[in-house]
């Protein structure tokens, strides 16, 4: 058999030691593997007739070629944000499916985030046997409760969320801490927990101005130290902008407008009076290798999308669910959306996370 594979979507640490372990457990039972570049774009570039063409656009995969991939952050086989059937030229499926049949694919097993899992789900529907491992630093795939990057993510947050502190705390400052996530606010709440901020505002929370920054003022005074931490998703909204524009929850390099960060900073001098430090960790969080947990939760992917196509299954996505490695139908991520439980997890009139129940609960509490 041989299988293809690719990377689709924003990078994140732990996608390696899923190629890599992909790749060992189809050589285990003597498959092929080829690797096809820049996600589904790639696709779009292969010209099947062309030697050249798909020597530049796929890499194949052995033993020896992933050695020491599990140590590396991002992704050897690049990536892209492109769904093939919304591209300037029109609906690409049929691109696709004539790249894989003239290059002899039997099967995909593709790494991504909604986007990319998307179309995997599209071409299940269209017959090609398709394995979907889902990966997002925001943690936001409906269908699973754990995806590839999160925990690198969190881990870097907390890490310099408190790094940040000592300047915060030497100026006597309020420190803005803006982190990745346009639609769910997953990364942000955990990492504020964590790290024990004062106040997080998430991405499904408006943040009513008139209440959130008297209770960061009064955190301030209270604290011995006179400073006072601020957790923000980047997909926040601020619920007195009288332009009502938008666009916050747009990619960095799309929006027209001061990033929520900012424009919570800008409010806090205004109204409050008071310094503030301002902090974008945007790419810092899915820089650099893998933690423990995305390196275990790749290899474990990566295992079973395999073990799966071994059995002859197909159109799945595999699944961490209440801490249990599984599998759903790949277009189960079209049926709902994920983000933060509000009511059990967050107190909304204090921008905090609330424990209210411990027991029974998933190890990451959503």
């Amino acid at each position: 058999m041989r299988i293809g594979i690719l990377t689709g979507g924003g990078d994140v640490p732990g996608l390696n030691p899923c190629i890599r372990s992909i790749t060992l457990s189809a050589d285990d039972l003597g498959w092929e593997v080829l690797g096809f570049r820049l996600g589904w774009q790639g696709f779009l570039e292969i010209d099947p007739d062309d030697e050249a063409s798909v020597a530049a656009g796929t890499v194949p995969l052995s033993r020896e070629g992933v050695r020491g991939l599990d140590r590396m952050g991002g992704t050897i086989l690049h990536t892209s944000r492109t769904d093939p059937r919304t591209v300037p030229a029109g609906d690409m499926t049929e691109q696709v499916m004539r790249v894989l049949d003239r290059l002899g694919v039997d099967a995909m097993i593709t790494l991504g985030g909604d986007g990319t899992l998307r179309f995997s789900a599209h071409l299940a529907a269209q017959g090609v046997k398709v394995i979907s491992v889902p990966k997002t630093m925001d943690n936001d795939v409906f269908g699973t409760d754990y995806c590839i990057g999160f925990s690198t993510a969190v881990s870097r947050s907390v890490e310099a969320i408190n790094a940040l502190r000592t300047t915060v705390e030497s100026h006597e400052r309020i420190g803005v801490i803006e982190l990745f996530g346009r639609r769910s606010g997953e990364t942000a709440l955990l990492s504020g927990f964590l790290a024990q901020v004062d106040r997080t505002v998430i991405a499904e929370v408006p943040a009513d101005l008139d209440t959130l920054l008297p209770l960061l003022a009064e955190d301030k005074a209270s604290n011995p130290a006179n400073y006072a931490m601020c957790v923000i998703s980047e997909g926040a909204r601020i619920r007195s902008d009288a332009d009502g524009i938008d666009d916050l929850s747009q990619s960095a390099s799309e929006r027209s407008e001061l990033g929520v960060g900012q424009r919570l900073a800008k409010a806090i001098k205004q109204r409050l009076g008071c310094g503030t430090v301002i902090q974008e960790l945007a790419y810092l969080m899915r820089a650099g290798e893998p933690d423990a947990m995305d390196r275990m939760v790749g290899f474990a992917f990566g295992g079973l999308a395999v073990q799966l196509l071994a059995r002859g299954e197909s159109g799945r996505m595999v699944t961490l669910s209440d801490g249990n490695y599984s599998h759903v139908p790949a277009d189960t991520l079209l049926h709902g959306r994920k983000s933060v439980d509000v009511s059990g997890l967050y107190d909304a009139s204090a921008y905090r996370a609330k424990l209210m129940r411990v027991e029974g609960m998933p190890m990451f509490l959503y």
